[in-house]
């Protein structure tokens, strides 16, 4: 487990590579939460560019033209992003598929972004692999790639290889790059930025799992007990913890540890109250007994959060 001054120290290089009629839709699908993770953390996990075959601007589908930051060839990093989105055939070539193989030498991981899929494929570089592209262009897709293992899921993780199925998709792949980097506490105060997940007043129409997190989210300084939760939602308990397990691969209990950990983490870093009255704000009857847990969850205290905000 890394040190907190290792975390400080971390930041992943993205570097997305677009085309003409690129997405806007799915690019800001994948940047926003990236950007939202590091005001969150109040560190820059993430940093990225923009690159091209050329290093020559490019146009959306929508005509916004943007400017690269580099060349293909120039860059390196953790993780390269191929989003070509609209007429992506017609940019499987040659040229784009050299290009591609000499980078996947020089990244860690390989993603492919609503249609990305497809020119990976082309390369040679999803051979052996699971992937999935956008819905649209699965069968197609399966048909040309024998050696894919393509599946219908809408974001898969394989080894060095991610890919997902269109530009709501590339926001729950970046949840999850999140999730597995951060630990869920992070990945739920983004998704609750930009889906307004976890209301106030909660829709009584929704789904167990969604009332049940309102519940807990409303009841952070004085915790409830998951029975508690069952109840008011007139279920049993172990219908809520096998809800809760199938969509968000966690015990009640542990999400309801995580978001008062991720509360007690936003105090921390927007306020200057002390951590006993955090810990007492998050549901902790004592400040090292929400240390302890914090240091768990972020592999970081608050005292390290404090002074590298300082």
């Amino acid at each position: 487990m890394p040190n907190a001054k290792d975390l400080y120290s971390v930041t992943q290089c993205i570097s997305i590579l677009l085309f003409d009629q690129f997405s806007n839709h799915c690019l800001a699908n994948i940047l926003e939460p990236l950007r939202a993770c590091n005001h969150f953390t109040d560190h820059e996990y993430y940093r990225w560019n923009i690159v091209t075959l050329t290093g020559n601007d490019v146009v959306s589908s929508s005509g916004l033209r943007l400017a690269a930051d580099a060349r293909l060839s120039d860059v390196q990093g953790d993780m390269l992003m191929v989003m070509p989105s609209y007429e992506f055939v017609s940019h499987a070539t040659v040229t784009c598929g050299q290009s591609l193989r000499a980078a996947a030498r020089k990244f860690d991981r390989l993603a492919g972004l609503d249609t990305g899929s497809w020119l990976l494929a082309e390369a040679g570089l999803l051979d052996g692999y699971r992937a999935t592209i956008h819905w649209d262009e699965i069968d197609l897709f399966s048909e040309r790639f024998t050696d894919v293992l393509v599946e219908k899921d809408p974001v898969i993780f394989d080894r060095d290889r991610v890919s997902c199925g269109g530009a709501s998709t590339a926001f729950a792949m970046a949840l999850q790059l999140i999730g597995q980097a951060l630990g869920s506490a992070i990945r739920f105060r983004v998704e609750a930025l930009f889906t307004g997940a976890y209301s106030e007043r909660p829709d009584p129409k929704a789904g167990i799992v969604a009332r049940a997190i309102n519940l807990m989210r409303r009841n952070i300084e004085e915790p409830l007990l998951i029975a508690e939760i069952a109840k008011d939602l007139e279920r049993s308990q172990r219908h809520l913890e096998t809800q809760m397990q199938e969509k968000m691969g966690a015990s009640p209990q542990t999400i309801y540890r995580r978001l008062r950990l991720s509360h007690a983490r936003g105090l921390v870093a927007d306020t200057d109250m002390s951590v006993s009255e955090i810990a007492l704000r998050s549901g902790y009857n004592n400040a090292s007994a929400m240390t302890r847990a914090f240091r768990a969850e972020f592999r970081v205290t608050p005292q390290d959060i404090r002074r590298a905000r300082n």
